[in-house]
């Protein structure tokens, strides 16, 4: 208990930093972003010190108060869910922006992000459980789609599937003039068919990082002594490598994929701009070249919970996975 209650203290605390940081952050950056409304509504010159006050208070930058004090509304507009409005998607707010791009990026990302390290675990723990095989053999191969970068293997799959054989569709996130969003076949097929071809671009950059890791842990851990304690007391192959040697490998690789996981909201900001897929990786690079900064404040604050939850998770699983973690709690 004492060991939980320490862990969920240390989070708070970096939580309150966190949410510190991103309000500091955009009031530290050049620009106005009531001045960019000002412009955006064309309205630049013809604005008087009232309607001027009324855009910084829908934008949350009330210039009148103090810092503290523009501080504590924010936090009581963090409890309450308003995280202000955009200025790129105006009058949208920014939390319906999020809602709206979120689970696209949830989908695609979070699904090849575990896809990539399922693969790349199952492959990096065969690998080194037979060195010298053809897969062994096959992982220089694999790190070198990790060297490339996203856009390159992006603009190169999409030029041969969608450009020259047309098996997949170039852009958008599904077909626009015959699925209905909802929760129908035609339109999870279309989502699925139309984010195939971006996955394959995730999975094929980062499973050969997966791949090496882990197949690297293997071949420590079969020179660790329980392995030949384990070989010395007649268990099959098949149990020896999962429940000892693969088992305790994937400790390292636990904390990579949280981490992964963790920034999954984030998106490949560059993925989704070359395939215009519409996740949140997008609506931040739309939020960055319009200067937006209520939308980039509130991407970024989702982007530190996802990773303080999934790194808190992990901490919790690495207790179960390893009871040494314990030790002294």
């Amino acid at each position: 208990m004492r060991y939980l209650l320490r862990k969920l203290g240390f989070y708070l605390v970096a939580l309150w930093a966190a949410v510190t940081v991103n309000f500091a952050i955009p009031r530290l950056m050049p620009g106005d972003p009531v001045d960019l409304m000002i412009a955006k509504l064309g309205q630049h010159g013809t604005v008087t010190p009232e309607t001027r006050k009324s855009i910084e208070a829908l934008l949350g930058t009330d210039s009148s108060q103090s810092l503290p004090a523009q501080y504590g509304d924010y936090l009581h507009s963090l409890v309450t869910g308003h995280l202000g409005v955009s200025v790129s998607y105006f009058p949208a707010s920014v939390s319906s922006i999020i809602a709206q791009t979120l689970p696209w990026t949830i989908g695609l990302i979070g699904l090849s992000t575990i896809i990539s390290f399922a693969l790349g675990i199952g492959l990096g723990t065969l690998a080194g459980w037979k060195r010298g095989s053809w897969l062994d053999n096959l992982i220089p191969v694999t790190t070198m789609f990790q060297s490339v970068p996203y856009f390159w293997l992006a603009l190169i799959l999409l030029f041969f599937f969608g450009s020259v054989m047309s098996v997949f569709p170039l852009n958008g996130g599904y077909d626009v003039y015959n699925a209905v969003p909802g929760f129908n076949a035609t339109f999870i097929r279309s989502v699925a068919y139309y984010g195939t071809l971006p996955a394959l671009t995730i999975v094929i950059s980062s499973v050969g990082g997966w791949l090496l890791g882990m197949r690297n842990m293997m071949v420590s851990t079969l020179s660790e002594d329980y392995m030949l304690t384990a070989e010395a007391k007649g268990l099959r192959p098949g149990r020896i490598m999962r429940t000892y040697a693969a088992r305790n490998a994937v400790l390292p690789s636990i904390s990579g994929f949280a981490i992964s996981l963790g920034f999954v909201v984030a998106g490949s900001i560059v993925t989704e701009a070359v395939f215009s897929y519409p996740g949140i990786g997008s609506a931040l690079l739309q939020a960055v070249s319009g200067n937006d900064y209520a939308l980039m404040q509130g991407i970024f604050l989702i982007i530190t919970l996802s990773v303080l939850g999934a790194n808190l998770l992990v901490d919790l699983l690495y207790t179960v996975i390893d009871p040494r973690t314990r030790a002294g709690s």
